[in-house]
């Protein structure tokens, strides 16, 4: 008998420990969690059964005495951003996460055709490396469309200028 009610209180007893958590985004956009509810003003959800690291270095916010408006007007008149303009609305401040966006998206775009056009260039080097090192007669076309063909210093001078190429092209 005295085995079955150890055995039950060791059951209920990390339920008697779970407590509930609460997640919520503070004014400066970080993420909060806290056994702690927020104020009432923050729009909040619970953390039922879900697991989380604790966070480290913050403490939680604590709960606002009085009129919330109040609290609310008195933060906005106080509060100035650290550059001395006014803050930003909500509209404008998507507008410019979007401007940001687009402007990043454009200098990937760049990155990813420059390094397209480095690829390029190293595979035409490399096969004019090739080209030259085979031997053999090498022609090449006059501005008359006629067939010239290359000497052995104009063969040497082109595999210099094509591992000149490979050098600055290739990875």
């Amino acid at each position: 008998m005295k085995i079955r009610m150890l055995l039950l209180c060791m059951a209920l007893l990390p339920v008697l420990a779970n407590a509930e958590i609460y997640k919520w985004k503070d004014k400066d956009g970080g993420t909060r969690y806290s056994d702690v509810p927020p104020p009432s003003n923050v729009k909040h959800e619970p953390m039922v059964g879900k697991k989380i690291a604790r966070p480290v270095g913050q403490t939680p916010l604590a709960p606002v005495d009085g009129d919330i408006t109040e609290v609310i007007e008195r933060n906005k008149a106080t509060e100035k951003p650290a550059d001395g303009k006014a803050p930003l609305s909500k509209q404008e401040a998507a507008a410019k996460r979007a401007r940001d966006a687009e402007a990043q998206k454009k200098a990937d775009e760049a990155v990813m055709a420059e390094k397209k056009v480095r690829a390029e260039n190293c595979k035409s080097a490399r096969l004019n490396l090739a080209t030259y090192k085979n031997g053999g007669r090498i022609t090449k076309t006059t501005d008359k469309g006629e067939r010239d063909y290359m000497t052995d210093l104009e063969i040497e001078q082109g595999i210099k200028d094509a591992q000149k190429d490979i050098e600055k092209y290739c990875d």
